[in-house]
């Protein structure tokens, strides 16, 4: 459930969402917050997490101290105008049992009326206490220590758009992108946490459908995507069923992915405050992407310097990859989207060889019917972007069934 990622368009879209208070009891209630802003609160504000679908982990562990929130975008650690909400215990959680609409309230803290632009999430470092306090096990793996960035001291850093309102209920959720979160470290067997997340209000809107069972647990994701940008993915229940929940109002392509299986696409899903829950299919007609070929896409970022008359070329670390396949007449989907590995800078997508397959939605009784999209079988584009360079995107074509080799340079 969708990560790096400040707050995504879709909180601009959705506005300020606040519910209002049935009582000022309730208002009192309300834990954290330090006792000066508390003393003098005027409304509240209640965080949640959830997660995008994990790639190739069976468990990724983080453990939330504290959440803490300033109305300055700028405040520093030290600077005043911070109110807390402290978890005592701490509280460890699997990002990866986090899917479905499923949520770990973190809890509500009171406070001033007021506009706040900075949300921190301040994260457990690994100790003696608890080795594994920050910690993913990789599939078919062990449980392995994350090493974490210096930043989790002071808390990890997130854009907001809160307003509070006096006897208001500012209600958000923060996205925890375990899929781009989690980067390799060559070949030590390491992992580093780089945490993506997004920041965005609990709507009551969704999307919801069925997949078989017969896609391979584990490996199916649901995404509900706009030009080809992922804005909440999901993971179905053991029975196929899958909730997107929490979409602002638009127009959506439903994407399947699935190991040893084409992409199925259904496009033009409407999400409307009227309707609420969108229902894409039911059990009955639960879809089923064919059977495909997979190949793999690879490559490595460079940054290339000139030493003297010779140019020299080292791994580029700090670069994302995406893999997106543009469908006859439209949408373009993203397939995949990775950081690249923290030392070799190499970047690794998994995709199929045979034709998406797109249907139209038309409404929750009328059914899906897929056609399959021959001409762009296998034909992707990877997109690669690096912090303050400009984005490149380069063709990698899949189709003979074997894999391609995509390389990107920044430098002369």
């Amino acid at each position: 459930m969708n990560a790096s990622r400040n707050a995504h368009p879709a909180w601009k879209q959705a506005g300020r969402w606040l519910i209002t208070l049935g009582a000022a009891a309730a208002l009192a209630a309300c834990g954290g917050g330090d006792d000066s802003n508390t003393a003098t609160a005027d409304g509240s504000l209640r965080l949640a997490m959830t997660d995008a679908p994990s790639c190739g982990y069976d468990h990724v562990y983080v453990t939330v101290n504290k959440l803490r929130v300033n109305q300055s975008a700028v405040a520093g650690d030290s600077d005043a105008g911070w109110t807390e909400l402290t978890l005592s215990p701490a509280r460890k959680v699997d990002l990866l049992s986090l899917t479905n609409g499923v949520l770990e309230e973190l809890g509500t803290m009171p406070l001033r009326a007021g506009h706040y632009s900075q949300i921190r999430l301040v994260l457990a470092d690994n100790s003696v206490s608890d080795t594994m306090a920050a910690s993913v096990q990789p599939t078919g793996g062990v449980l392995t220590a994350l090493s974490t960035p210096s930043a989790q001291q002071s808390g990890l850093k997130l854009k907001a758009n809160i307003d509070i309102s006096a006897g208001q209920l500012a209600d958000l959720v923060l996205d925890f992108d375990a899929c781009k979160s989690i980067v390799k470290a060559g070949n030590s067997g390491q992992y580093l946490l780089k945490p993506v997340i997004t920041v965005f209000p609990r709507l009551t809107t969704a999307i919801q459908g069925w997949v078989s069972t017969a896609l391979a647990a584990g490996s199916t994701t649901v995404s509900a995507q706009q030009a080809g940008v992922t804005v909440r993915a999901t993971a179905p229940d053991a029975n196929g069923r899958f909730t997107i929940p929490y979409l602002p109002v638009g127009t959506y392509s439903v994407v399947v992915a699935s190991e040893g299986r084409s992409t199925a696409v259904v496009t033009s899903v409407p999400v409307t405050t009227a309707t609420g829950t969108t229902t894409v299919n039911g059990t009955a007609t639960a879809i089923v992407p064919p059977l495909s070929a997979m190949a793999d896409v690879t490559g490595a970022l460079t940054l290339a310097s000139v030493s003297g008359t010779t140019t020299v070329s080292a791994a580029l670390t700090d670069g994302s990859a995406r893999a997106l396949q543009a469908l006859t007449g439209g949408p373009t989907v993203q397939l995949g989207a990775q950081s690249v590995d923290a030392v070799l800078g190499t970047y690794r997508f998994h995709l199929p060889v045979a034709a998406p397959v797109k249907a139209p939605y038309v409404s929750a009784a009328t059914a899906l019917s897929f056609a399959a999209d021959a001409p762009v079988a296998g034909k992707f584009s990877i997109e690669l972007a690096s912090t303050a360079r400009v984005t490149q995107t380069k063709a990698a074509d899949i189709s003979g069934g074997l894999g391609a080799i995509v390389n990107f340079n920044y430098g002369p």
